[in-house]
């Protein structure tokens, strides 16, 4: 993957003014949704450039070289998938561990292209961290406030946090287990020794 080719090559960006920040989301969506279907391997500014319709020159324009546009469409398509995340939760009910129940179910499923495009952004992070360390950052910022507004309401906010992380720690580390291992069994035994603890949790306040 290239991420480099035309960063910082001097060309004006968007003003931000709401034509162009219009055209600038219109650009990004394009990118996002190839991105979701190819995945990260060989992104670079003119392959985004072809899927977006356009040329390079115009998303130098809009966007801070071919790293800012694929932090955007890395943030976006974890937008997509927390969005697909709420109906379940509403839907399992309101307790902690249902609503992690419901939540794991989206973070395995691999059709829509979500789940291999962000574990790819996550290898990123982890390879080239002083490049890519905000496609992590940017995770935790985003997955985080989801999963303290699972923790019940009369607890504090440093309990909520506490647990928050715990669960997204745990979560991504039976992620990785599966991608690496193929432990399938091994993962779901894990995820369900999970749940327990957090109904324990939850029982004891």
């Amino acid at each position: 993957m290239n991420t480099s080719d035309g960063a910082r090559a001097g060309y004006r960006r968007s003003a931000g003014s709401p034509r162009g920040e219009a055209r600038r989301r219109e650009l990004l969506d394009r990118v996002t949704d190839d991105l979701a279907v190819n995945g990260l391997v060989d992104f670079s500014l003119r392959r985004a450039a072809r899927a977006a319709g356009t040329t390079h020159k115009v998303l130098l324009y809009h966007f801070d070289g071919a790293d800012d546009l694929l932090r955007q469409a890395v943030y976006k398509l974890r937008e997509r998938r927390i969005g697909n995340a709420l109906p379940a939760i509403a839907a399992r009910g309101g307790t902690l561990a249902e609503g992690v129940r419901a939540i794991w179910p989206i973070l395995m499923e691999e059709e829509s292209g979500l789940r291999r495009v962000l574990d790819q952004a996550m290898g990123l992070a982890m390879y080239d961290p002083a490049r890519y360390a905000d496609l992590g950052r940017e995770a935790s910022g985003q997955y985080l406030p989801l999963l303290r507004s699972l923790c019940p309401d009369d607890w504090t906010e440093k309990h909520r946090a506490q647990v928050a992380q715990m669960i997204l720690a745990t979560l991504r580390g039976f992620l990785l287990e599966r991608l690496i291992s193929g432990d399938d069994s091994g993962v779901t035994a894990g995820f369900e020794a999970l749940v327990r603890t957090l109904e324990r949790e939850e029982a004891a306040g």
